[in-house]
């Protein structure tokens, strides 16, 4: 316990005196702007790429390919395909023999009169498929022929895809501690950009993959560690707004343009080689991106933090005092304290039944939210449009998610969407075939609520654990959430065996977490923990130092108006007001 109190006391001055020390520069000026919208654009090419998949791995209508030198008369080449049983349409997988349909037509005889096609054998497409231009030029399903016994591959690639952003979830953060945030994400940024430029060229299925995998693990390393730098530099509430709504909405920006640049562009090759530009024009963004003032501390590097600091004053046209991390010459040096690890997520009842049952809801949102956006291609009508459609409800989700964590109780606010999704992907099993568009309109409802409530929980994580453990508990909750993630397209691949068994599956397991999350403790106006002691209480878990508790929030709330208190002095004394 001791061990815990010492860590958040050292955590806990070090954030505050830093944010005094800066308070000078104010929390909107030039220089806070310059930062919040470098960030924000540097995520915009992460919403072309995620969702990219959805056009690169299309598979277009397709059948056996017949031979074109074989000598069949007309009416046997245009029977040569059986038709699908109710559907009317030609199959996808299987071909009547071509040695009987020679006979036949050497012969003279004439499918459906002469000849009862329902007892002429049929065999594999071993020749290849035959598939249909009129809508992609080409996809990677059409160059290697992941259809039928390979349609198992299409899932797969989308898969290795979240594998690669597993893989960067859980390396980002180190590196990023390690050789600091601006590094890393530019870094990244340009891992992705090759390997997806390399990918345009790939020779075969297991090349692209291979290449597939860096890309979504440059992804999300650039993206946390934007995540991240943003949240470091930027002013408390300036912070809340970029962490919640900034970086979310341009996502949402790039993964709104990318149906428009795949209308224009139909070959995979192409649409690839064009989704590396983003990357390239993010390179001008070096020079108004600093690296982070409070990882330089943690560094030693103060000489450089201060110039940044100093940079940032010029730039906000205020005067800085003339030492600016006063703070750093009178601290004392902490005593060495304990470490903390993922295992302490798991090492007290409550902390172990809050974390398990996050961990469970990431994964379940996760599932669904990529579910529903990979299934865009399957849904009536015009994929583009489809895709523009789901991209275009992120943007009013991630408004409302902002207004909600402002608000609303974190439960009362969770729960609802998670229920609202949950609920409309099991009533659409109930739909007339027939109702094409209130089964799209429902759906694209369902990926407003898990969007809204992926964000919410996001946020919701980063509060309910204590300072300690915060950081270590949203990378496990998020690759909780990564596990979902490579799941997902299996969920969608469910559709070959039944059309509504990935509703069916999706729907109940989101209505489940919504009720599971009632259980989570509420976080609504209560101060941030420091320690694991400081939690709020899971129900059913009693806990002995309920009384400790209460006593902490009261001398926190204390503790937060006299740094509002020490702040605005400090703002006065650089002739701020």
């Amino acid at each position: 316990m001791r061990a815990d109190a010492a860590d958040a006391a050292a955590a806990g001055a070090q954030t505050d005196c830093f944010e005094d020390s800066t308070a000078f520069l104010g929390e909107w000026g030039r220089f806070q702007k310059q930062v919040f919208f470098a960030l924000c654009l540097s995520t915009v090419p992460n919403g072309f790429i995620v969702m990219s998949i959805v056009f690169l791995a299309d598979t277009p209508p397709h059948h056996c390919l017949v031979p074109a030198h074989l000598n069949l008369s007309a009416e046997w080449r245009n029977a040569s395909i059986p038709l699908e049983d109710g559907a009317g349409a030609r199959s996808r997988c299987s071909r009547y023999r071509l040695e009987d349909l020679l006979r036949f037509s050497e012969g003279n005889l004439l499918p459906g009169v002469d000849v009862n096609l329902s007892t002429v054998p049929t065999e594999a497409c071993l020749d290849g498929w035959e598939y249909d231009h009129s809508v992609y030029t080409s996809t990677i399903v059409s160059e290697w022929d992941l259809v039928c016994d390979n349609s198992w591959r299409n899932p797969m690639t989308s898969s290795v895809f979240f594998c690669g952003v597993l893989t960067g979830s859980f390396l980002s953060g180190q590196l990023s501690d390690r050789y600091g945030r601006k590094t890393v994400m530019f870094a990244t940024i340009v891992i992705q950009t090759v390997a997806t430029f390399i990918a345009a060229f790939s020779t075969s299925w297991a090349m692209f993959c291979s290449f597939y995998f860096f890309v979504g693990g440059g992804n999300i390393s650039n993206y946390v560690a934007a995540f991240v730098l943003g949240a470091e530099i930027l002013g408390p509430r300036i912070r809340t707004v970029f962490s919640t709504a900034g970086v979310c909405l341009f996502f949402a920006l790039g993964y709104l343009l990318l149906p428009l640049l795949a209308f224009f562009v139909r070959d995979w090759r192409s649409l690839l080689l064009g989704l590396t530009v983003p990357g390239v024009l993010c390179a001008p963004l070096w020079w108004f991106i600093p690296e982070s003032p409070r990882w330089l501390l943690s560094q030693g590097k103060e000489e450089e933090a201060e110039a940044i600091i100093r940079k940032a004053a010029e730039i906000n046209n205020v005067e800085p005092p003339t030492v600016i991390f006063a703070f750093l010459k009178n601290e004392e040096k902490p005593e060495k304290t304990r470490g903390h690890n993922i295992c302490d997520l798991l090492h007290s009842r409550n902390i172990r039944w809050i974390s398990i049952t996050l961990w469970l809801v990431w994964n379940s949102l996760a599932i669904s939210y990529f579910a529903l956006s990979l299934n865009t291609a399957n849904l009536h009508g015009n994929t583009y449009f489809n895709c523009f459609l789901s991209a275009l409800v992120e943007i009013p989700a991630y408004s409302l998610s902002w207004l909600m964590f402002r608000c609303c109780p974190r439960r009362l606010s969770i729960f609802p969407m998670l229920f609202l999704c949950g609920v409309v992907l099991l009533i659409i099993n109930f739909l007339p075939a027939a109702l094409v568009y209130v089964s799209i309109t429902l759906e694209m409802i369902g990926k407003f609520a898990v969007t809204t409530a992926y964000a919410l929980v996001y946020a919701y994580t980063a509060e309910v654990y204590p300072t300690v453990l915060r950081t270590t508990a949203v990378g496990a909750c998020s690759m909780a959430s990564r596990i979902g993630g490579i799941i997902s397209p299996f969920f969608i691949y469910l559709r070959n065996y039944s059309a509504s068994l990935p509703y069916i599956l999706m729907g109940s397991l989101t209505v489940l977490m919504g009720l599971l999350s009632l259980l989570l403790p509420e976080t609504h106006g209560m101060p941030l923990p420091d320690t694991i002691t400081h939690m709020q209480r899971f129900p059913g878990y009693r806990c002995s130092s309920h009384t400790s508790v209460q006593n902490y929030i009261i001398t926190k709330h204390f503790k937060m108006f006299s740094s509002f208190l020490a702040r605005s002095n400090v703002v006065r004394k650089a002739g701020r007001f």
